[in-house]
């Protein structure tokens, strides 16, 4: 591990040519060139702690990645094995839609996202599959996940089986029977929810009515997990934010879901349950776009001032809304709502807490949905699901206790119609730690709609990123940063997959078959930002790392577009320099580990592992006749116990570029190909 120091030109046979500089212990430098800046990756651990800088050409890293990848196989090993268990066990096999399927689809009155249609279609496809499907859809709050479910359960009802859908909480369990309710009113489905607000002997006469199977859905809190809970014919588990249930839980959760389709919805992003689809042991849909009308909610964060809440009570009331105030300790509920009484007199005011009896508790919901109630006065239960269009102002009192994703949470109650929202968050901000103010000032930076995301990142940043797998993990996260981790799990998986479960993923392996992962591009043309040209360092390191993230043609085209707007007609050097990443791509497709460009003379090395498969392939023999049949520029070569192809008369990087094309043309005859981001209009 090194620091960032900056740009250095370095001279190669007379050219100039630019490299990142880094810093090692003891004053060692080593350079690194513009076009291998993707192997550099920044340090992600927790902040405000600094990491270790190890010496140069020391083996203290490279034994710390080792160490890391060993116990992550461990864990990935766990992980990957329940998925293989998963794909061979044999689930059902849902029918095809039918018309009462489009019927349901047709009567929903806002029109669907791209990302809630392709998410219903991912759905439908695993559960017209023969393996169980265990798919997390991960949406911010308020994107239309609870929607996906919906259609979900009922296409399991079609088929004569049974749907449950497990949430976290009392009041969500009510919410959610209610919009089940009203979807399906017009079906010959039966819905039924079990949560603390049935007594036990309705909580018996529903369970009696699920075991004979009178009951389609089954909405209900983790009592659903219970060894009372016998279902005739279960066919889907929904699970609403997985990561609130506790350990037990999940272990039971598991077991479900060995055999039965699960689908898994989550607002919170990044937690563990979503690591675990990064990682390819689950499927993933993500939902980005917001519903049309959506307005991004204004967040700010003050000190508690009598003046600023009941300016911003009134505010709301007067243009006819309603407002949540949370105030997360029940000992203290009715004093804060006398004071807010006493500021705002002529308000109606209510208030409610999770320790209410189940029926009182219900009511006070009700009355304020049905706004008997301008204000409700009340504990973190309506954190998730609670969704009352008419309420927009949020009022969060000592913010500074709750968790990122619960904040997050908690604004996405407001925000839910086409009215502008508001989200205050109070704390003492002259004494706050500097983690819990950067905390919340995270949530007033990002308050555009789908910034789940980004709010998670951040949170990375500020926390570490220590319980991704499990406690184990988190000192390795300290120790190498959150960037480096995820290349480490994504090796292991990927090593764990070819070897161990070979078996289970040989069509992913065919399919994804690429020999080589990268390829070095080394030459003694001039290939960089001129000084002249883009003048600021930060601006030329920023370009660099921009252009090296590129995945496409189409983006460097729009790169190259955006360069012209900035900053004038493009020199040649950065022509060049954007030719050399098109090249990577083409290299690495064909096989090549390393290019050398140097004397008008193009070095193309193949992988260095002459027990590779890759020279058993196809493509290898195809690369053989096309040094045969397609080309008189080239020849194989062998130095050592390494295979290179030497190629003549290069003289530029333009020459490279049409070469490697005319190559990867004849290898790969049914990839469609972009027009080319050759930047010369001679070529």
């Amino acid at each position: 591990m090194g620091v960032l120091s900056g740009l250095q030109k370095i001279e190669v046979n007379g050219k100039w040519q630019e490299a990142v500089r880094l810093l090692y212990k003891d004053s060692d430098i080593l350079y690194v060139n513009i076009n291998s800046l993707h192997k550099i990756s920044k340090f992600s651990g927790k902040e405000g702690t600094l990491p270790k800088v190890n010496k140069l050409g020391s083996d203290a890293w490279q034994k710390l990645k080792e160490k890391t990848k060993t116990k992550v196989k461990e864990i990935a090993f766990d992980l990957i094995k329940l998925y293989a268990q998963r794909k061979a066990q044999q689930g059902f096999a849902h029918s095809p839609d039918n018309y009462m399927q489009h019927e349901l689809e047709a009567s929903f009155i806002y029109e669907d996202t791209p990302d809630q249609g392709k998410a219903t279609a991912d759905v439908k496809k695993d559960m017209e599959s023969e393996s169980p499907m265990d798919r997390l859809v991960c949406g911010d709050v308020g994107f239309g996940k609870t929607e996906v479910a919906i259609r979900a359960a009922f296409k399991t009802c079609l088929d004569g089986k049974q749907a449950a859908i497990l949430v976290p909480t009392t009041i969500l369990a009510f919410q959610h029977y209610k919009t089940f309710k009203e979807r399906l009113k017009d079906f010959p489905v039966t819905i039924d929810f079990i949560n603390r607000f049935k007594s036990a002997k309705e909580k018996k006469e529903t369970l009696q009515k699920l075991t004979a199977g009178k009951i389609d859905i089954i909405i209900g809190t983790h009592g659903l997990l219970g060894k009372e809970v016998v279902f005739k014919n279960l066919g889907l588990m929904v699970i609403d934010e997985e990561q609130k249930f506790g350990v037990a839980h999940k272990e039971k959760l598991k077991t479900i879901k060995a055999s039965v389709d699960c689908l898994t919805l989550t607002a919170t992003p990044i937690p563990r349950t979503l690591q675990f689809s990064l990682m390819g042991a689950r499927d993933l849909s993500i939902i980005n776009t917001p519903p049309p009308n959506r307005q991004p909610i204004q967040t700010e964060l003050h000190v508690f001032n009598d003046d600023y809440i009941r300016e911003a009570i009134y505010y709301e009331t007067e243009r006819g809304g309603q407002v949540f105030f949370i105030h997360n300790r029940i000992q203290g509920l009715a004093e804060m709502a006398n004071m807010i009484q006493g500021l705002c007199p002529d308000i109606s005011i209510g208030f409610a807490h999770g320790q209410l009896e189940g029926h009182e508790l219900e009511q006070r919901i009700l009355d304020f949905i049905e706004r008997k109630y301008d204000v409700l006065i009340c504990t973190n239960i309506v954190e998730s699901g609670v969704d009352i269009p008419n309420v927009n102002t949020i009022i969060v009192n000592n913010a500074h206790h709750f968790g990122l994703s619960d904040l997050h949470q908690l604004r996405g109650r407001v925000g839910r119609s086409n009215k502008k929202a508001f989200c205050y968050l109070l704390a003492p901000l002259a004494t706050l730690p500097a983690d819990s103010r950067k905390r919340l000032q995270t949530l007033e930076q990002f308050s555009d709609l789908g910034s789940g995301f980004q709010i998670a990142m951040r949170d990375l940043d500020i926390r570490g990123a220590g319980n991704m797998l499990g406690g184990e993990q988190s000192g390795f996260m300290a120790d190498i940063g959150f960037d480096m981790y995820q290349k480490i799990l994504d090796e292991a998986i990927r090593e764990l997959k070819r070897s161990a479960f070979k078996e289970v993923f040989r069509d992913e392996i065919i399919q994804q078959d690429e020999y080589v992962s990268d390829c070095t591009i080394d030459t003694d043309l001039e290939i960089l930002i001129p000084d002249e040209y883009v003048e600021s360092i930060t601006e030329r390191l920023s370009l660099y790392t921009r252009l090296d993230n590129c995945e496409k043609e189409e983006e460097i085209a729009v790169f190259q577009q955006e360069l012209e707007d900035r900053f004038g007609p493009i020199p040649q050097p950065v022509k060049d320099l954007m030719i050399t990443i098109v090249c990577r791509w083409k290299a690495v497709d064909i096989g090549f580990e390393k290019i050398t460009l140097k004397d008008n003379t193009m070095r193309c090395y193949f992988i260095n592992r002459p027990d590779s498969p890759y020279f058993e392939s196809d493509l290898f023999r195809r690369v053989l006749l096309y040094l045969q049949e397609g080309t008189h520029q080239a020849r194989l070569k062998q130095t050592g116990r390494m295979f290179l192809m030497v190629v003549d008369h290069i003289k530029s990087m333009e020459n490279a570029q049409r070469f490697l094309q005319a190559m990867h043309r004849y290898l790969f005859p049914n990839k469609i190909e972009p027009a080319s981001t050759n930047t010369n209009s001679e070529t």
